[in-house]
């Protein structure tokens, strides 16, 4: 997975001690309500289109180019649905990561921007849109957390963002 600059220039000052980062994950639906996923190359699961906020960038911006980045489909932010957080994060090489996580719903701005859904990284293996009832496996643990969080998000009917609480 790639590091951001910045991020890696942090990492050369504090090691592997604990990161707070923002972050945002986007639920990006087709017309026909399908979810748009990636299947991570590093770890071969599948997992909502998410992303670290570059300094001075704003979240819903981030979210978008997040989509574009890893997926080719452009979007449309529609709602913030919940603000959340992860637990510690301890990688591989040892970097520790705590991350705020907005999470965010999106539709394509076209029909034919949907239908461009590629691997456009090389964080991904592939991209693929899936009815909310027939997702593929195995998905991230993140990406379970964040649907339920998202189902909770539309039965409350009035789009108030969810803020979790532990």
């Amino acid at each position: 997975m790639p590091i951001p600059p910045y991020v890696a220039d942090l990492r050369t000052r504090i090691g592997t001690d604990l990161l707070w980062l923002p972050g945002v994950t986007v639920v990006v639906r087709d017309d026909a309500g399908r979810v748009l996923l990636t299947r991570r190359a590093d770890n071969d699961m599948w997992a909502l289109v998410s992303g670290i906020i570059d300094p001075g960038e704003e979240p819903a911006p981030a979210a978008a180019r997040e989509s574009l980045e890893e997926t080719g489909v452009a979007v449309v932010v529609d709602d913030l649905a919940a603000v959340s957080t992860t637990g510690e994060i301890v990688y591989p090489n040892g970097d520790r990561t705590t991350y705020l996580d907005l999470l965010f719903t999106a539709h394509p701005v076209s029909a034919e921007a949907a239908a461009a859904a590629h691997v456009a990284d090389d964080e991904n293996s592939a991209v693929g849109w899936f009815a909310l009832d027939a997702l593929p496996e195995p998905l991230t643990a993140s990406t379970t957390q964040r649907l339920a969080l998202l189902r909770r998000f539309e039965a409350n009917g009035d789009r108030v963002t969810l803020f979790v609480a532990p």
